[in-house]
């Protein structure tokens, strides 16, 4: 199939079967643009629409983000995971609002924070319709099988192949709605389990599909035995119902947001409460629980600490307070966190 007749069959299909409703299109500045492509990253479309209204409805422009708290944006934020996503968002709005002009090319938008070549080029073609490519997860899988490439997707020689392959078949004209399209594709019909081969507009030429290896391809990442980490979050309650939190450090997993403190054992928990001056007059050890993330397991177990309103613990400066669940605003809080929080206060 020629890469005509390839931008052809999905763009007939687009126009009668593709997303044309999504929040992000009506209008598709690229201020917009930018907020749900990097909402999208690792984040399925059904899950960002609500993160995107009320993202956009609180921060409408650049400006606006770019004059936000760090936290207010975290807190806006959480339960999307990957929170570097949200600090790379709001340092680039900064740039960009100092520069007064959102970037139109691609050296300049991969410069900015948090953006690597395939959301530069969705922001390119959608907002600023130029003849850019992409290749996001969906249009890696469906230029694999449509290919029949073979090795995993995310290594050098695979990536450099399909890279060349997403260049090929990018149009001049009709730009926005092509990589609308072969997302949509991707997303839709040629999902990773259950493909819709049958009613595919490029079934026709799909190699994957003539060598019966639609469900081998893309070929899977090689596994690795995922690590497990053990940590202790201590839950220190006083009298007035507030939770003890402390804030993480800017970078690494859950990186600028509240939570709660975390030990490697419970050997650790006296000289802990030693330091901050805590007396305890209850605890109570909670079953261990498992959060997992992209590259390790997190076994932690909640221990639900009494205590007395302490008159000289240490809050450090901004990095530590007293925090009472449901009537704090604009405190991002891990979701784990967040959802044990929930439980304790239905008890």
């Amino acid at each position: 199939m020629s890469p005509i007749a390839f931008q052809q069959n999905l763009l007939n299909w687009f126009d009668q079967s593709g997303r044309k409703d999504l929040p992000w299109q009506h209008p598709a500045t690229a201020y917009r643009v930018w907020i749900s492509e990097i909402m999208l990253q690792q984040t399925q479309v059904v899950t960002v629409i609500p993160y995107f209204n009320k993202f956009v409805q609180q921060y409408p422009d650049i400006q606006a983000l770019a004059n936000a708290p760090l936290d207010e944006v975290l807190s806006l934020w959480a339960g999307l995971g990957y929170y570097a996503r949200a600090r790379n968002l709001h340092k680039t709005a900064i740039i960009i609002n100092q520069a007064k002009h959102f970037p139109d090319s691609l050296e300049k938008l991969v410069a900015l924070p948090g953006i690597g070549l395939s959301t530069a080029g969705a922001i390119l073609s959608i907002a600023f319709n130029k003849s850019q490519a992409i290749l996001d997860g969906n249009v890696r899988r469906v230029l694999a099988r449509f290919q029949a490439i073979q090795g995993w997707t995310g290594g050098s020689e695979v990536n450099k192949q399909l890279w060349e392959i997403s260049t090929q078949y990018t149009p001049t004209t009709r730009v926005a709605d092509y990589t609308q399209a072969i997302m949509d594709l991707g997303a839709t019909l040629c999902t990773r389990a259950k493909p819709k081969c049958t009613v595919c507009p490029l079934q026709s030429d799909c190699l994957a599909l003539q060598l019966k290896q639609v469900h081998e391809l893309p070929t899977p990442k090689p596994r690795k035995k995922i690590p497990v980490k053990q940590s202790i979050f201590i839950i220190a309650i006083n009298t007035d119902q507030q939770i003890l939190l402390e804030k993480r450090a800017p970078t690494g997993i859950w990186g600028g947001l509240w939570s709660v403190p975390e030990l490697a054992s419970q050997t650790d928990l006296d000289a802990w409460l030693l330091k901050k001056s805590i007396v305890v007059t209850k605890q109570q050890s909670l079953p261990v629980r498992r959060h997992t993330f992209s590259h390790y397991h997190l076994d932690y177990q909640p221990l639900v600490l009494t205590v007395e309103n302490p008159i000289n613990i240490v809050l450090e400066g901004e990095t530590s307070l007293w925090y009472k669940h449901g009537h704090s605003k604009n405190i991002a809080l891990p979701a784990p966190v967040k959802q044990l929080f929930d439980e304790l206060n239905k008890d």
